[in-house]
């Protein structure tokens, strides 16, 4: 019989992995600085909330991370690469994607198919010649895309909708199409500016639910800009507080609420 190691204690569990990160980040516009050495990161499996007030460099940050803007000074590191000069297309193609604050459907064709299109850049099988002969493969990989676009519509609540032309819809259902179509092509890291902007309480309550199972079962590293702070406190677990351009707190929902220089500087409770 082998001998065996005594168990004295249940292993710590292991932190989750910073997937995307922005280190000491600086951005300036002529004499203005919007950014100035921020480093903010997010994990595996997390939800992590970005709040402060207009003009703190939220956005700006959202442009960093995403490829859109290239910073002044620092890097941004993807699974831990340097990806500070990988433009918006590439950093989508690998897994980061992102939701504007300004609406941007496809609003001739229906739900079903703005889910379908996100996924066409993969191509389908064969190149043009299987397109136009409809060979096997590409039938075969146009099933997955529209079986995949079905099971996020249905985890989205837009089943009903499939077929709706996108143009038609209301605020809400269409802020809830845009979060679909970023994930239907399953990302790593998803960047949400103001989702819940335009929707109705009952419409927050189910995308917060979509942004829960998105982290919990997709894995799905999430930062979410958003100016309802009660919506963001209660749905992050970690949230960062920007003020002037700079990372003022982070922490806890409890521990950011319980700053005395966010509370002066944003919440209004001091």
């Amino acid at each position: 019989m082998s001998a065996t190691t005594p168990v004295t204690g249940s292993p710590e569990p292991a932190a989750p992995s910073a997937v995307l990160r922005a280190e000491g980040v600086g951005v300036a516009f002529g004499g203005i600085r919007a950014l100035h050495d921020v480093t903010v990161e997010v994990r595996t499996g997390e939800v992590c909330g970005l709040i402060g007030p207009n003009g703190a460099g939220k956005t700006t940050l959202f442009d960093v991370l995403s490829g859109i803007r290239r910073p002044d000074t620092g890097v941004v590191r993807f699974a831990a690469d340097d990806v500070s000069g990988r433009g918006p297309v590439w950093r989508a193609r690998h897994g980061v994607r992102r939701t504007f604050q300004r609406q941007q459907l496809f609003g001739r064709l229906t739900v079903r198919d703005n889910l379908v299109v996100a996924a066409e850049w993969r191509g389908g099988g064969g190149g043009v010649g299987a397109d136009l002969l409809a060979l096997p493969g590409r039938r075969r990989r146009e099933r997955e895309r529209r079986a995949r676009a079905e099971e996020i519509l249905e985890l989205c609540g837009l089943t009903r909708l499939r077929d709706v032309y996108a143009g038609t819809l209301p605020v809400g259902q269409a802020r809830m199409v845009e979060l679909a179509r970023a994930v239907v092509d399953t990302p790593k890291v998803l960047l949400l500016d103001e989702p819940a902007s335009g929707m109705s309480a009952a419409e927050r309550m189910w995308l917060a639910e979509v942004v829960r199972r998105l982290a919990d079962q997709e894995r799905c590293a999430v930062l979410l800009v958003e100016h309802d702070v009660a919506f963001v406190m209660g749905l992050a677990s970690r949230v960062v507080v920007l003020n002037l351009g700079e990372v003022l707190a982070e922490g806890s929902p409890a521990e950011v609420r319980a700053e005395q220089a966010v509370r002066d500087a944003y919440l209004g409770t001091g």
